[in-house]
């Protein structure tokens, strides 16, 4: 019977042959092995892009990450906080503004922190859910702070859908449109960002272009105006190059 020869039944130089030509091996394979490895990962994963669904954090309570701006008299921006509800987009949670009062010119916003950008692809759906004075939800970017931003918004009040630079809480009107817009139902604004051209979409659709330099970098975030309820969901954030 056939019986394999083991290292030590051989001569000693094809002993030795064997051990070189195994090191060899390892010293070119090792490294291809790693290479191969190395950009597989850079490729599986979506580069400067991040999404939030807000399904991982506790109903009731905001992210110590969520930041609610300030009123002119100190007070907070509105009662911002994750809900569980069956009228999300996905899943089962929202982040939602739920305080009903304030003036024409109340602005509640909520800003990210760890978000600040310059050339942005940036996008939020919105269900407007209550609201006299004013009935819809807007989407924040290049915020230096609470004074200081741009801002899309959509009024079902007003049927109008603006463009905002926002200076020392000034709002200043950069673009608007008149738009049918439906009261129920979410809906998804849109906004990019790249240079100083800014396009603004409305469910998909473009609104409009304009070109604005006053704030070139900043963190993104939600607004909602006077005593408007309004539920966000699924906020996803692109940088662009």
């Amino acid at each position: 019977m056939y019986q394999p020869h083991s290292e030590t039944s051989l001569p000693w130089h094809r002993r030795l042959a064997g051990r070189i030509l195994a090191v060899i091996g390892v010293g070119i394979l090792a490294p291809c092995t790693s290479l191969l490895a190395e950009q597989s990962e850079t490729a599986s994963g979506p580069p400067h892009a991040r999404h939030w669904t807000f399904d991982s954090s506790a109903p009731g309570t905001l992210p110590s990450s969520y930041v609610v701006g300030t009123l002119f008299d100190g007070r907070p921006a509105g009662e911002w906080k994750i809900l569980i509800t069956d009228r999300a987009r996905s899943a089962s949670q929202v982040l939602a503004q739920v305080q009903p009062r304030g003036t024409d010119q109340t602005h509640k916003l909520l800003l990210l922190d760890g978000t600040a950008s310059t050339n942005i692809d940036l996008e939020v759906s919105y269900l407007a859910v209550a609201g006299k004075a004013d009935f819809g939800g807007g989407l924040v970017w290049h915020a230096v702070d609470d004074r200081n931003y741009y801002l899309l918004r959509a009024s079902l009040i007003e049927q109008k859908i603006r463009l905002y630079r926002v200076v020392k809480g000034v709002p200043q009107v950069v673009k608007q449109i008149d738009r049918p817009l439906p009261a129920t139902g979410w809906h998804t604004l849109r906004i990019v960002h790249r240079g100083c051209e800014i396009n603004a979409m409305y469910d998909a659709a473009v609104l409009f272009r304009a070109c604005d330099t006053t704030i070139a970098n900043g963190r993104i975030g939600l607004l909602t105006k006077a005593d408007a309820i309004t539920y966000f969901d699924d906020l996803s954030l692109r940088l662009l190059e």
